[in-house]
């Protein structure tokens, strides 16, 4: 989308207007002015709106992959508009839970429409007694469950690439595609 040289924009400043009272009835002085507000109007409507330009709910798509640009989200052209603007408008959420079994669960269900379950600790015991013998050593496996949501099928290969982007590098992570929530899911 181009804001330049749009057909018919007036300009809620025209410059003939404010050249001095000699030019005012100068035919050639405010026809070369109107050529100028024809090129200065796009511009003023972009600076006029510029609140509307940095709020990916409603800026133009163009905008919104820029804006993407700045906080680090995630921007696929291939996405629906409305899930551009979303992964925008909860980049920084999303930023804060990175690492997590809740940002894993959420960056999968924003961006590809799934339901996901996270098992397992991936090798983080403790104890809360100083002193005590230390715990058995640990499954370093995490095994993330995903099933359908929005889509009725579930696009495994981006799904292991999304779990791969985002899971720790000591931890192996392994993901199941299951048909539906997992039985114990009602926990």
């Amino acid at each position: 989308m181009s804001r330049a040289a749009v057909p018919g924009l007036p300009s809620r400043h025209p410059i003939g207007g404010l050249l001095p009272a000699l030019y005012a009835d100068d035919d050639f002085a405010q026809r070369f002015t109107a050529g100028l507000d024809t090129v200065l109007a796009p511009v003023f409507a972009t600076l006029d709106n510029l609140p509307a330009y940095l709020d990916p709910r409603v800026a133009p798509l163009d905008f919104v992959a820029w804006l993407a640009s700045w906080v680090g989200a995630d921007d696929d052209a291939e996405w629906p508009a409305e899930l551009r603007r979303e992964a925008v408008v909860r980049a920084v959420e999303l930023h804060r839970w990175r690492g997590t079994r809740r940002g894993l669960v959420e960056r999968l269900r924003l961006t590809l429409g799934v339901n996901a379950d996270v098992v397992g600790d991936g090798g983080a015991v403790w104890s809360r007694t100083a002193g005590t013998e230390l715990p058995p050593e640990p499954s370093a496996e995490m095994v993330v469950r995903v099933w359908p949501g929005r889509d009725p099928e579930v696009d495994a290969g981006r799904v292991r690439e999304v779990v791969r982007s985002l899971c720790p590098v000591h931890v192996s992570c392994r993901v199941e595609i299951l048909p539906g929530p997992p039985a114990d899911e009602g926990k």
